[in-house]
């Protein structure tokens, strides 16, 4: 069965079941004002915060890489089971797709990565990581734990949601652009918005971090093998050396920036590696080297990969050396820079500050960082933010991508609450909006 078909009967489903009147009290303004606070507080009940944790800690102990997610899969929709949840699965090898409401529009989406990371946990904690190897050492068992936690709170608060809640649960952010894959496969064809949050132990707990616009950078990755002719160190005249065409390639690129840029127009360029030779005496036929570019305008971006293959290719050849460039755009893209709407910027900024308090909504510096949540904001407004989860009276929490990274349970609640509000609040807001008169306008998915 296509993805739209089994939307369609979802909505047929919903159709002919009784529709849900939006009462007076939620259709004011203070009615919104409280849906994030009523939330937290049933998020941080004991039951809640007992069945959320035990889910983020079974996800992490079994982690599992991009479009391997098979365990994580079942386990998310054995929980939509038991919620009462209907989903489409597969979708992008391993992704789930749920939704809460009404069946009909308008609809809203909140996205959950689901992939681990192929690092060795260190430490002795009772539900560290089972497969040797693999880690989730992003967040993502939290992100899905959440992402259910707010599907959980959903369902039990239905009556309040006049319209649909689109639940993505999308494989393979880690570099596989799992959600490139769900946005072509249609997850979000006429969804209006959708959220998505990342935990971090820069910020304390409580405590969110985002802003309107560029938040997080595009990027590629590229790979270069520099060919030349081998020989004895001795006899440098009888070959041809890629070692120093390599030498001259790393400090040729790491000028675009600094010499070609608008200095306020952000960009990176990092070599990170470089492979060549085996022996102190011996002159190597041929070198690799790899690295990644980064940039906050798409058009800036697409104008590094140019003067990157140009400068890779002249300087090989200054050389008498020949290059072949693997920019590993195929068949994922490169990834675009996260921007967020600045009309869901603003209702952000109303639900955390409900929630939180407007002194616990920080302004978030951009970073040269990538998320493929960037694919959906192409497609249709988005928001990206981040979560605090730092107790400032504990020591300092270890950073994502490495071996001591951990998760501070506390954070838990919040994210499942705030990602619930964002998504209720907003499709009651679409509600009291006045109807648009322009056509084109849609009743399903």
């Amino acid at each position: 069965m296509s993805f739209s078909k089994f939307v369609y009967l979802v909505l047929i489903f919903h159709i002919l079941t009784p529709t849900l009147v939006l009462s007076s009290s939620l259709s004011s303004s203070n009615g919104l004002s409280g849906i994030p606070k009523k939330f937290l507080d049933f998020a941080k009940r004991k039951e809640f915060v007992d069945w959320i944790v035990g889910i983020r800690r079974k996800i992490h102990e079994n982690p599992e890489l991009g479009y391997e997610e098979f365990e994580t899969s079942k386990l998310i929709r054995s929980e939509l089971d038991k919620l009462g949840i209907p989903y489409k699965y597969p979708v992008s090898v391993t992704g789930v797709v749920g939704f809460v409401g009404t069946g009909g529009p308008p609809f809203v989406a909140l996205r959950a990565d689901m992939d681990a990371l192929p690092i060795q946990e260190e430490g002795d904690w009772e539900h560290r990581s089972k497969i040797p190897g693999k880690m989730h050492a992003c967040g993502h068992d939290a992100h899905v734990s959440m992402t259910l936690g707010a599907a959980k709170i959903l369902k039990e608060h239905v009556q309040e949601i006049n319209g649909t809640v689109v639940l993505v649960f999308q494989p393979a952010e880690e570099g596989g652009g799992g959600a490139k894959k769900m946005v072509d496969e249609g997850v979000l064809d006429n969804v209006d918005a959708i959220f998505g949050l990342h935990v971090t132990h820069e910020d304390a707990i409580g405590t969110v971090v985002s802003k309107s616009g560029p938040i997080l950078a595009g990027s590629g990755f590229f790979t270069a093998v520099i060919s030349g002719r081998g020989g004895h160190a001795a006899l440098p005249q009888h070959s041809i050396d890629p070692i120093l065409a390599a030498s001259n390639i790393i400090v040729s690129l790491h000028h675009l920036v600094s010499r070609e840029a608008d200095p306020f127009d952000s960009q990176v360029v990092t070599v990170g590696k470089f492979h060549g030779g085996s022996a102190v005496n011996v002159i190597p036929d041929s070198v690799t080297i790899g690295g990644t570019f980064r940039a906050f305008l798409k058009t800036s971006l697409i104008q590094l990969k140019q003067r990157i293959e140009e400068v890779i290719k002249g300087q090989a050849a200054v050389l008498r050396c020949n290059a072949t460039i693997d920019f590993h755009d195929k068949p994922v893209p490169l990834f675009p820079p996260t921007i967020n709407d600045n009309d869901l910027h603003e209702h952000f900024l109303n639900v955390a500050g409900d929630m939180l308090g407007n002194d616990k909504v920080k302004d978030m510096k951009p970073l040269m960082g990538s998320e493929d949540f960037a694919f959906y904001q192409e497609a249709i407004p988005g928001y990206f933010y981040l979560l605090g989860m730092q107790d400032e009276s504990s020591p300092k929490l270890g950073a994502v991508h490495t071996p001591q990274f951990t998760i501070n349970e506390d954070v838990l609640p919040y994210g499942a609450a705030l990602h619930a509000s964002l998504a209720t609040t907003h499709l009651l807001k679409a509600e009291l909006k006045p109807p648009s008169t322009e056509g084109n306008t849609h009743d399903e998915l």
